[in-house]
């Protein structure tokens, strides 16, 4: 399949690439980064842009996957109106432009966040979320986003595949993720930070993992459905700081007051990516902190 990818230079878009071309597709990166690999098609893109969007994304494209965000919590909260212009305006700039050249569909990159809108514990693609119950611009950001492609492909035509991701960490992840935060700061001997008191959760799911799911996620059994790409289970972000100080060594792990908005967690079901997919996450937590150690030390600390 001809395939293009919207973010396909950053953390998880690169992994996207990697096994796309792997599975033998055609790729083309969009971002306003060179890819991490030349030997793929790169084009410039600027999402905000409509006009210059639809002109990008000419090339009879089989499907688009739309990963370029504006996804570090604390950026958003920081910067609300930015983060809308991305997240949202972006989004629909992105649809309008698949559709105006006739691309099949649009994968779009979202969240397990978005649960935070619910009001249960255990959730699935089906669980109800409730719009009262926002209380961070990300999420609602990305609520928007996915309203936009179930609108487009509804008064459109325009196909859609929507991935809730879980929290992702492996080689490449940017500095602010937490996982990479705390390999950082163990290995340049600085205490751990937590918010709150760590009993905070994710699924986090080790990249590459994720990135196949994204791969399995073109077949026509995922048009306009929507799955998530969880982990193996829950995590707590203590156990994260615990799992990184075994790896590395001694590191103090301390304590402060919980950030406003932060996702609590919830158990999220990926039974559906398994079961129409034929996905399921393969990296344990601990072999996938220690690999992305591993990679840090052979591609950050030796720079």
């Amino acid at each position: 399949m001809n395939i293009g990818v919207i973010g396909g230079s950053g953390f998880i878009g690169s992994h996207v690439v990697d096994k796309l071309i792997e599975h033998g597709h055609e790729v083309t990166v969009f971002d306003i980064m060179k890819p991490h690999r030349g030997d793929v098609r790169y084009i410039y893109i600027d999402i905000t842009d409509l006009s210059k969007t639809t002109v990008a994304l000419t090339g009879d494209y089989d499907a688009v996957y739309l990963l370029a965000a504006m996804a570090d919590v604390n950026d958003v909260y920081k910067n609300p109106v930015e983060a809308g212009v991305v997240n949202i305006i972006g989004v629909a700039n992105v649809l309008e432009a698949a559709r105006r050249n006739e691309i099949d569909r649009v994968i779009l990159a979202s969240t397990v966040w978005v649960y935070g809108l619910s009001s249960e514990k255990e959730v699935d693609e089906s669980t109800p979320l409730y719009i009262e119950k926002a209380d961070h611009v990300y999420t609602s950001s990305k609520i928007a986003a996915e309203l936009y492609c179930h609108s487009y492909q509804k008064l459109y035509g325009q196909n859609f595949t929507i991935l809730r991701y879980g929290i992702p960490y492996g080689p490449r992840a940017r500095g602010g993720t937490v996982i990479a935060t705390f390999v950082r700061k163990a290995l340049n001997g600085e205490p751990l930070t937590i918010f709150g008191d760590g009993s905070q959760y994710r699924n986090f799911i080790y990249v590459e993992d994720l990135a196949e799911g994204n791969v399995a996620a073109l077949k026509d059994i995922a048009k306009n459905q929507t799955y998530n790409l969880e982990g193996m289970r829950p995590i707590t972000v203590k156990e994260v700081a615990e799992t990184v100080k075994k790896l590395i060594g001694d590191v103090k792990i301390e304590y402060k007051k919980g950030r406003p908005g932060d996702f609590e967690g919830k158990v999220v079901s990926a039974e559906k990516a398994k079961r129409e997919l034929g996905w399921e996450p393969k990296v344990d937590f601990e072999e996938g902190v220690r690999r992305y150690i591993e990679w840090y030390r052979r591609n950050v600390l030796k720079r």
